[in-house]
């Protein structure tokens, strides 16, 4: 993960402010010979010129605290030249009121005081890393502007090319064209309405209504007045008649959603809608003929609940002519990178932002993690990513805490039949980097090597659980 990010990095050129005239020449020495060309500015006044004179600048390392204007002062106003700007501030360490502050101004990061030249090394190239697939992405966004159609959230899409979504598709596109029922089954959040979108705008009835009822979210004589409709006087508050979704889609499509969850009565009232294209308002004694192709969704399995009793039969097999399964997120991983560029160009028209992209290692956390909430977690995760990642690329820190390695206390340890307690996987993580700091003499480096992670994920972890300082 990290050379991939390295490979974005490359050399820079690098404004660095600071009042101390040694400190910033020795540390731009430091960065020279990383083969960055340095600007140094030893005040905000003097930083402002170089911006005018020999700007723009890859990225700016500026500190704090300086007579007259500040760091943050400084912040600010290249901020409001380029909102873009990469700024990384120098703090003393322990000054986090400072530090707070200046993030909250738009900093990239701030570096801590005196430096770890290696932990400055990895930050400043994940920093410029960043910005530059920015550029790429957003250069990218620019060629699709002009070569593609844009992103329409209006017209549903399947995205994927797991073989299980291939199925769907084929199917799909098979069915769709028909009259018949088509029972879309899987886990909550697998995109069963999307599906049954896609049936009714690939069918013939396509310039009609879609209408779609969630039948879990309304009380059994609610969700029948709703299906049916009925007559004035019908019941206490039927102040005026009212047709019903039955009459409100023919010629059309009716979306029933979690069929599974209605009664058994409601269940017969059904079947006979279905079987005698009919339906009698609440109320009423008089039939009415309705033309509607209908559509279900489920996250249960109907087949048990019909072993069970609490499904009829007849009315299962009534919807089941053809049935639609979506895999879960976790069964067809290979499609997430799709879904990451389908729904960060989806939410970046939504919200008006340029192109987002997503770092390595935060791809890797998306990969691993498991969604239990499938593909509407996997959006409502990268929406609020986005959110928070000023820079236009998203980090593991914009992640949730479930998406990315957990940081609660370590569990109580358990007694074990063995000799050997059972421990809380925290406390093994830990003892593990103990044990291979320990086998790498303290070096950082080697250590993140072998363990897999990068030196800012160690850092982390060794600053996390207190370990020695080597």
């Amino acid at each position: 993960m990290t050379s991939t990010m390295d490979a974005f990095a490359g050399a820079a050129r690098l404004l660095l402010v600071d009042d101390d005239e040694a400190a910033c020449r020795l540390l731009a020495e430091v960065l020279e010979r990383e083969a960055h060309e340095v600007v140094s500015a030893l005040s905000v006044d003097e930083a402002l010129r170089a911006l005018d004179a020999e700007g723009p600048f890859d990225a700016i390392l500026t500190d704090l605290r300086m007579p007259g204007s500040s760091g943050v002062d400084l912040l600010r106003a290249v901020r409001e030249r380029d909102p873009s700007a990469l700024v990384l501030v120098l703090t003393a360490f322990g000054d986090a009121a400072a530090a707070g502050e200046a993030i909250r101004a738009g900093a990239y990061d701030f570096i801590s005081k005196p430096y770890d030249i290696a932990a400055l090394r990895e930050t400043l190239s994940r920093a410029l890393g960043r910005r530059r697939m920015v550029r790429v992405s957003r250069a990218a966004g620019a060629t699709q502007t002009r070569h593609e159609a844009p992103v329409t959230p209006s017209e549903p899409a399947l995205v994927g090319h797991s073989p299980a979504i291939i199925q769907v598709m084929k199917t799909l596109a098979r069915v769709a064209p028909s009259q018949a029922a088509v029972l879309v089954a899987g886990e909550t959040g697998t995109g069963k309405e999307l599906v049954a979108r896609m049936l009714h705008r690939f069918s013939d009835r396509a310039d009609r209504r879609f209408v779609a009822v969630n039948c879990s979210a309304l009380a059994e004589g609610l969700l029948e007045s709703e299906l049916f409709g009925h007559v004035k006087g019908a019941f206490t508050g039927a102040s005026a008649s009212r047709p019903g979704l039955f009459r409100e889609a023919d010629r059309g499509t009716l979306f029933l959603d979690e069929i599974g969850d209605i009664s058994p009565a409601l269940q017969a009232r059904l079947l006979r809608a279905l079987q005698e294209h009919e339906i009698v308002p609440v109320g009423s004694e008089s039939p009415v003929k309705v033309d509607v192709r209908v559509l279900a969704a489920t996250h249960r399995d109907l087949p048990a609940l019909v072993r069970e009793g609490r499904f009829r039969e007849d009315l299962y097999y009534r919807l089941n002519v053809v049935t639609l399964t979506l895999p879960p997120l976790r069964d067809r991983r290979q499609d997430i990178p799709l879904l990451l560029d389908h729904f960060l160009r989806s939410l970046a028209l939504r919200h008006g932002r340029g192109p987002v992209a997503v770092d390595p290692e935060a791809q890797q956390r998306l990969l691993g993690y498991d969604w239990p909430g499938n593909i509407r977690e996997l959006q409502n995760v990268l929406e609020r990513a986005m959110l928070l990642a000023e820079q236009d690329v998203i980090g593991p820190e914009h992640l949730p805490p479930e998406v990315r390695p957990s940081s609660r206390p370590p569990a109580a340890v358990l007694p074990s039949d063995g000799d050997e307690p059972l421990r809380s996987l925290e406390e093994l993580e830990r003892g593990h980097v103990q044990r291979v700091l320990a086998a790498t003499g303290g070096s950082r480096e080697g250590a993140a090597r072998i363990l897999g992670i990068s030196r800012r994920t160690l850092t982390r972890m060794i600053q996390r659980w207190n370990l020695p300082k080597s």
